[in-house]
């Protein structure tokens, strides 16, 4: 199935592994809290234990450094993409209400950012996150 949509996250290259992971986890529920729709529907095995939803379509994990993030950053801001933010800060706080205070402290120029995710037409994502690498 082709979508018309491309969900893209980018995390910088020079975190740590459990970082990576952990960003990408938030900014996953990032993506699907803007569009629930984008949850399908329970999964079920064949002893018919049930299983919560999963996104409807694939998610592509890319990387870069920071200075190319910023970049990616811009390209989005100045395209009206709705983005999920996750940044350095963000790793010393213990809750929702902590990290949206970090964010809120800062001015775009000083965010030091630790990753982005956006769900746009694909196209446009394409745009916003050339020069990003697949993560491997």
């Amino acid at each position: 199935m082709q979508f018309d949509t491309k969900v893209a996250i980018v995390v910088r290259e020079d975190l740590a592994t459990w970082q990576k992971l952990n960003v990408t986890a938030f900014l996953t529920s990032g993506v699907v809290g803007a569009r629930t729709e984008l949850l399908g529907e329970d999964y079920q095995d064949a002893a018919g234990n049930s299983y919560a939803p999963l996104l409807i379509q694939p998610v592509i994990v890319l990387s870069c450094d920071g200075e190319k993030l910023k970049t990616i950053y811009r390209r989005a801001m100045d395209r009206g993409a709705r983005l999920s933010l996750y940044i350095d800060e963000m790793f010393s706080t213990g809750h929702d209400a902590a990290n949206r205070e970090t964010v809120k402290a800062r001015q775009p120029e000083e965010m030091s950012i630790a990753g982005l995710a956006l769900r746009e037409e694909r196209k446009l994502v394409d745009k916003i996150t050339k020069g990003s690498k697949m993560h491997a």
